[in-house]
């Protein structure tokens, strides 16, 4: 029979409380009978103390034989008397061996011992015989006796009963333990575990990983649990490659389209100086050919442009590190580009000397002037290029900036600037893939880049490349 957790969890708290409840009422019923006994203990010192009171007293009366004495001795003897007949009426504990008919029997012998005493002695007799005196202090000897005895039995009765009272209470706490351990294992073992195992599954799935939970036989909601989640990760798999697939064909029908699209402006240019060409053969215009012949040429560059692009985009070739000074790196990124820089245009460079690190020279240097030429084709007015770095140990690794103070990139495409083939330059002045390149090379380097803008006060680029060990890794 299957045992849902919350009723095993119900099973084990209800086990402990009803044993903790046995061991109260165990505890309580042994302690309430020490409190009793130690009353009637309590009140038999008092009838004791109220014998010996008056024993003294008479004692007193045959050394003297002053009857003050004697009213005094029989005085105690009649409170003696209604403490006995209280500890009879009042006691709920069995009485331990010791007469109590016995004793109230003595008690009022001896009382009519004195009373005949005291009644002698008022009469005017002048002595009392010592047989007779003998016989009262045998009595009061015998009394005293015998509650001597039961005081001392029902002593020792509580002292057995504290030291029983000692051995349940370290009993009981055997179980107590034996259970708590019980409780604590099933927790771990019943709820914990399975939650652990379930947490860093969801935690797998979170991250792509649509590996099967392995299965729980605890017979209760957690198994059922996992079979759902496996069921549901299955289906999640299914899922996953079914979209894979429709993203690589979108993806496939995007970069196919523009491909034609950046292949086909200068095919048509190419076309129509081709065509013009045969029109005007015969024509004896040769500088109006060779125009024709010159622009031709010019898109026929520009097309191979494009495919050196295209293959700089797509092709996997490995990534040879070296270990470089970025602040060299840069001047010499900064030096290739100069030439294209408009006169209303500077670069300043703010990187210090520390930074070494292994990178892809070459690639690196592409990632620094791609985002240069980028930052001047924003700045049509003229204004500053600024690139700055500066090493994250925390991080293992380094980053830099490029900022320009051109018109920046609107709130609503910023997110598209990594895309294939997207541009916000004219027709035919980009092909809309170097910051994909740039993309592609910092994910090379294990590293991450990202865009921050604001129109009319320019664009940052921040890219962080972790420090590599210097040798050759896999693109």
């Amino acid at each position: 029979m299957k045992i849902s957790i919350r009723g095993k969890i119900f099973l084990a708290f209800g086990l402990f409380i009803s044993l903790s409840a046995l061991i109260w009422a165990l505890s309580y019923r042994s302690q309430n009978i020490l409190n009793q006994k130690i009353q009637v203990i309590e009140k038999k010192y008092d009838l004791l103390n109220t014998i010996l009171e008056a024993r003294r007293y008479e004692k007193n009366f045959f050394l003297s034989y002053d009857e003050k004495n004697i009213s005094e001795s029989l005085g105690y003897i009649n409170q003696a008397e209604r403490l006995l007949h209280d500890i009879i009426k009042n006691k709920t504990t069995p009485a331990l061996p010791g007469n109590n008919g016995q004793t109230v029997s003595e008690l009022v012998t001896y009382r009519e011992s004195l009373k005949s005493i005291l009644k002698l002695q008022t009469n005017g007799f002048a002595g009392i015989s010592p047989k007779t005196i003998e016989k009262v202090r045998e009595q009061g000897r015998s009394l005293t006796s015998e509650l001597e005895n039961v005081v001392e039995k029902e002593s020792r009765f509580v002292q057995d009963l504290i030291g029983k009272s000692k051995t349940i209470h370290l009993v009981a706490l055997i179980p107590v333990f034996l259970l708590s351990v019980l409780i604590a294992l099933f927790l771990i073992f019943s709820v914990d575990r399975p939650l652990k195992t379930i947490e860093d599954a969801i935690a797998k799935i979170a991250k792509g990983d649509f590996k099967n939970i392995p299965e729980i036989k605890t017979g209760d909601e957690f198994e059922s649990l996992v079979t759902s989640l496996n069921n549901m990760i299955s289906e999640l798999r299914k899922r996953s490659r079914q979209l894979a697939r429709a993203q690589k064909m979108a993806s496939l029908g995007k970069f196919t389209s523009g491909v034609a699209h950046e292949l086909n402006n200068p095919l048509n240019n190419i076309s129509t100086s081709i065509q013009i060409l045969i029109e005007e053969i015969e024509e004896n215009n040769l500088e109006f050919q060779k125009e024709l012949l010159a622009g031709a040429e010019l898109q026929v560059e520009r097309g191979k442009e494009i495919v050196r692009s295209l293959l700089e985009f797509s092709r996997e070739t490995r990534l040879s590190l070296e270990k470089v000074n970025f602040k060299n790196l840069a001047a010499n990124a900064i030096r290739q580009v100069q030439s294209q820089l408009p006169d209303n245009i500077h670069i300043n460079l703010n990187v210090p000397d520390n930074i070494q690190a292994s990178l892809g020279v070459e690639r690196i240097e592409r990632v620094l002037t791609n985002l240069i030429v980028n930052a001047v084709h924003a700045m049509e007015n003229g204004g500053q290029i600024t690139i700055i770095a500066k090493n994250e140990y925390a991080k293992n690794g380094f980053s830099f900036q490029v900022t320009d103070t051109g018109r920046g990139i609107a709130e609503n495409i910023i997110a598209k600037v990594f895309d294939p083939f997207f541009t916000t330059k004219d027709p035919g002045k980009g092909s809309g893939l170097g910051l994909s390149i740039v993309y592609g090379i910092i994910k090379q380097h294990k590293g991450h880049i990202s865009v921050s803008s604001r129109i009319g006060e320019g664009t940052t680029f921040t890219c962080f490349l972790p420090f590599h060990p210097s040798g050759q890794r896999d693109s």
